[in-house]
């Protein structure tokens, strides 16, 4: 399970790395203007139906269901099911395409209402709205045949394919000149990508045998059993979608900027929740499915206690780093082009205030997966919708008196709730049961990061220094040395207090 889990954490880094290089492209070109609003909203769009209809509410229904056939009935009629599904996603997604580029501009009026007192941005949000919704039936296919993959333990290519998306607009914008605006270049880049992400899970799939044929739907039991799972699955996740969607409509009101603030924050905080959650979540669940539909649940919480063990101790210098040195992030990440000091401590409170709930958010997915493996979307759900609701009362008292900050303080704040809500139930039915190893790694984790926040304090004055020598590479210097030298103390100080406190690492 580990190699697995570090295999996507690798793919995943390197995705983020680029999307690292293509974020600076974007904050270059558009910064935090109007331009760069209008991006943010034609790229969340699609995004948003992708994680509610995509991977966030299809993974929980569809893994659990396709482990449960496979480990039962076998391959064909793992097949047989696998088919069914994907005629049933198809039809659904081309449904909804067509009513999405019917209505754009009631989707976009949706998502920032407040764009349609700039009647110009507001039309050429939608233009371009309609030229990345195909995105959204293209990445949802991937979606399904990567599920598909992960539940035969075959992660590379679907965690690969994300790469494409920031290989594809980088590219397109190198080729601006050839599009209107750079603005259409990098929209355009969006749809690119996700022809060459299901290109990728496509060639995956056809050489492990596991391509489905087009046959009539039907609604069998097995169909009927993964709608019923899939309805709560949707609405728990479209409450973190419907929280993303306030954001971006008090954003609007707020301000110019305000909306690229949040984003470009955003994209930084979403680094430890790609690399390290969204791994643990891909690895646990079709982990923990299979070894509770071969009856061992006791293999199905050691693969849990050890993923959210993994999942602590890669994710706490990041919550640090968040919270002690944001504007160096910022800085180094973005202080570029049209993105300057004023626009990089704006994104940086917004980061400091993200920080608060970054544990809580890297564990869900382990969290939730005591649910999800037992084909449970129902509490989920609830829990979900319990926390959006106190995340959108929040949001409407702290965005109104915070800005941007007070947002990313509501969206902490709910996480935490989500969380620890899912853990008390868990717990109260069987359904999680923490262990000894998990408790030393999380007393050695909260040791080694006490070395590390001495480092981010008093490090930081030392490293700009130094950094003041690299010129106009100064900020992104300071950060790499600041960084460099907390992931050493951190690295070190884990290894003596998880040896101290009897935690046997494996040696893989």
């Amino acid at each position: 399970m580990y190699k697995s889990l570090f295999s996507i954490a690798a793919f995943t880094l390197l995705s983020r790395i680029t999307g690292f290089f293509r974020d600076m492209m974007l904050a270059s070109y558009f910064g935090a203007t109007n331009a760069g609003d209008i991006f943010n909203v034609v790229l969340r769009l699609p995004n948003s139906f992708r994680a509610i209809f995509g991977e966030g509410a299809f993974n929980a229904a569809y893994i659990p269901a396709y482990s449960h056939a496979l480990e039962h009935d076998g391959r064909p009629a793992a097949r047989a099911f696998a088919n069914q599904i994907f005629m049933f996603l198809l039809i659904s997604q081309l449904v909804l395409l067509a009513l999405a580029l019917l209505f754009t501009p009631q989707f976009v009026d949706l998502l920032a209402s407040g764009y349609s007192s700039d009647p110009e941005k507001f039309d050429k949000a939608v233009s371009l709205s309609r030229v990345t919704f195909p995105y959204l039936l293209l990445i949802t296919l991937t979606v399904f045949f990567s599920a598909t993959l992960n539940a035969h333990k075959r992660f590379a290519s679907a965690s690969f394919a994300p790469v494409m998306l920031n290989v594809a607009i980088v590219g397109c914008l190198l080729c601006a000149f050839l599009f209107p605006s750079a603005l259409d270049a990098a929209s355009w880049g969006i749809t690119i990508s996700g022809l060459l992400q299901l290109g990728i899970v496509l060639w995956d799939a056809r050489r492990s045998g596991l391509l489905v044929s087009l046959t009539r739907p039907r609604f069998t039991a097995d169909v009927k059993q993964f709608f019923k799972t899939l309805g709560p699955a949707t609405i728990g996740s479209a409450g973190v979608q419907i929280a993303v969607l306030v954001d971006s409509q008090i954003a609007s009101y707020i301000g110019p900027g305000t909306l690229a603030s949040l984003s470009y924050a955003e994209r930084l905080y979403q680094l430890p929740i790609g690399v390290i959650s969204m791994a643990a979540g891909t690895v646990l669940l079709p982990e923990m499915s299979r070894r509770l539909a071969a009856g061992d649940p006791g293999a199905a919480h050691h693969a849990q206690n050890r993923t959210m063990a993994l999942t602590l101790a890669l994710s706490a210098p990041f919550l640090i780093a968040f919270m002690f040195i944001p504007d160096v992030i910022m800085r180094g990440a973005f202080m570029r082009g049209k993105f300057d000091e004023q626009a990089a401590l704006a994104s940086a409170a917004v980061l400091s205030a993200y920080g608060l709930g970054l544990l809580a958010i890297v564990l869900i997915n382990s969290a939730r997966a005591s649910f999800q493996s037992r084909r449970d979307t129902v509490t989920p759900m609830v829990i979900a919708l319990i926390g959006l609701g106190i995340n959108i009362v929040l949001k409407l008292i702290l965005g109104r008196d915070l800005g941007a900050p007070g947002l990313a303080s509501a969206t902490a704040v709910g996480a935490w709730v989500n969380f620890l809500l899912l853990v008390i139930l868990a717990m109260r039915r069987g359904f999680m049961q923490p262990d000894e190893t998990l408790a030393r790694t999380f007393a050695a984790v909260c040791i080694a990061c006490l070395p590390l926040t001495l480092v981010a304090t008093f490090g930081s004055p030392i490293a700009a220094g130094i950094a003041r020598h690299f010129g106009h590479f100064g900020p992104l210097a300071h950060l790499v040395l600041l960084g460099g030298a907390g992931a050493v103390v951190y690295a070190v100080a884990l290894l003596l207090a998880l040896k101290l406190g009897g935690v046997r690492l494996a040696r893989r």
